[in-house]
């Protein structure tokens, strides 16, 4: 009986890690409130160095993560340039990030039917990120100016226990770097104030069967790439 239960336990908590994708197709299903404020007590028992818990979170929906959604995507449509607040990608890349970073954007762009060189239907796309892709639910994460490295991998831990627990309800997750490129209009808003790094955001909602993206999944390196084991 323990040997079941203990295969179990390990099928649900590997299949919700191995299950989670960046989907980027949402259906407009709601997720009701309770639901939300499930998964954030869920992950607020993620680890923290001496307990400090740095998360910020502000849940946007219904005309609230309209009015977002239509200000961050004028913004966008207008050629404004993104401001993000920290270099979230190196500023020179090499390989091997450099070949992973171009397979993975070619992947995508050709299960959503945009030709290499085909710069506005690019930038189209991308536009899509301010639309939350459809989600019914848009998160934006911030954090105390202040604090040191170690709390953005705090921040980390907690980002990846809301999307594992997301899983658990059935639901997907699209963690958004971009969402952080327009961050004056994050703060006008959502009433960010200036002594906040503005790190993220996330869609969230129920993945769109029929959605091409939605059919695309990123490849991962083996253990053997990354991993060196040392017994003597």
């Amino acid at each position: 009986m323990a040997e079941t239960e203990s295969e179990t336990g390990r099928e649900l908590v590997h299949g919700a890690i191995t299950s989670r994708r960046s989907v980027r197709g949402f259906t407009d299903a709601p997720v009701s409130a309770d639901v939300v404020r499930r998964l954030l007590d869920v992950a607020r028992h993620a680890p923290s160095g001496s307990n400090m818990q740095p998360w910020k979170a502000h849940v946007v929906t219904g005309a609230a993560l309209s009015r977002l959604s239509n200000a961050l995507m004028a913004a966008h449509d207008s050629g404004e340039p993104a401001a993000r607040e920290y270099d979230y990608y190196p500023q020179t890349w090499r390989e091997p990030y450099l070949a992973r970073r171009r397979k993975v954007g070619w992947q995508l762009y050709e299960q959503v039917g945009i030709a290499r060189g085909d710069r506005e239907a690019s930038r189209r796309w991308h536009g899509r990120n301010y639309e939350f892709f459809g989600a019914p639910v848009g998160m934006i994460f911030s954090i105390d100016r202040d604090l040191g490295q170690g709390s953005l991998i705090d921040f980390g831990m907690f980002l990846q226990s809301l999307m594992i627990a997301a899983r658990g309800e059935g639901l997907d997750t699209c963690p958004q770097a971009a969402l952080a490129n327009y961050p004056a209009i994050l703060r006008d808003q959502l009433s960010i104030p200036e002594d906040e790094l503005i790190l993220c955001g996330l869609s969230l909602g129920h993945a769109d069967p029929n959605a091409p993206a939605n059919r695309f999944r990123a490849e991962r390196e083996p253990v053997e790439a990354f991993a060196r084991f040392h017994d003597v």
